[in-house]
């Protein structure tokens, strides 16, 4: 299985987003699951629909999927800045999200991470949804797969949660990252 959380594309062209699902599509796994991310603008506006995938590749947004005994839930919102793909504002608006994700998922997929995990920034500072992080300790997920904090990226384990980042991109937007890979 191949899990990827978010930013198919870097500026939300049709092109990007299709060039991605073609690849994504042909990777030698046996299930294929994405999310979207703040550069993901069509996926949001909904110019490329599902009947647009390639079969095999599984979309998430705000939706589960079980795979072999496992849950997957997966979710493309982060907390709002700038004006970017599947934004909402902090506290109430996102609090609203992350009580769709259901209480038996196994791995949750989102783009953003939770507050103080895997979300500090190259200037120090850290951006992740506090209302996640709530959700998460609630929920406690066998593993959180995130992105989005580019610098973030790696493995933490906390309150008996695998959290991943698996951003392949660093903070410039250059491929240096080794996507990561684990069992369950």
């Amino acid at each position: 299985m191949i899990i990827h959380a978010g930013d198919v594309s870097g500026g939300g062209s049709h092109v990007e987003v299709l060039s991605f699902l073609y690849w994504f599509a042909r990777l030698p796994f046996k299930y294929k699951i994405f999310i979207a991310g703040n550069h993901d603008f069509l996926l949001e506006r909904k110019m490329i629909t599902e009947s647009d995938f390639p079969d095999g590749v599984t979309y998430l947004k705000n939706s589960m999927v079980e795979i072999e005994d496992l849950r997957i839930y997966g979710s493309p919102y982060t907390p709002k800045f700038s004006n970017w793909a599947f934004m909402k504002k902090r506290g109430e608006d996102m609090r609203n999200v992350w009580t769709l994700i259901p209480r038996n998922v196994d791995i949750l997929v989102t783009h953003g991470p939770p507050f103080m995990i895997l979300d500090q920034t190259a200037h120090g500072a850290y951006i992740g949804c506090e209302g996640l992080l709530n959700r998460v300790k609630e929920l406690k997920p066998k593993v959180h797969v995130l992105g989005h904090v580019h610098e973030g990226y790696g493995i933490k384990e906390e309150f008996g949660v695998n959290f991943i980042n698996a951003s392949v991109l660093n903070e410039n937007y250059r491929l240096i990252n080794e996507p990561i890979v684990i069992g369950i």
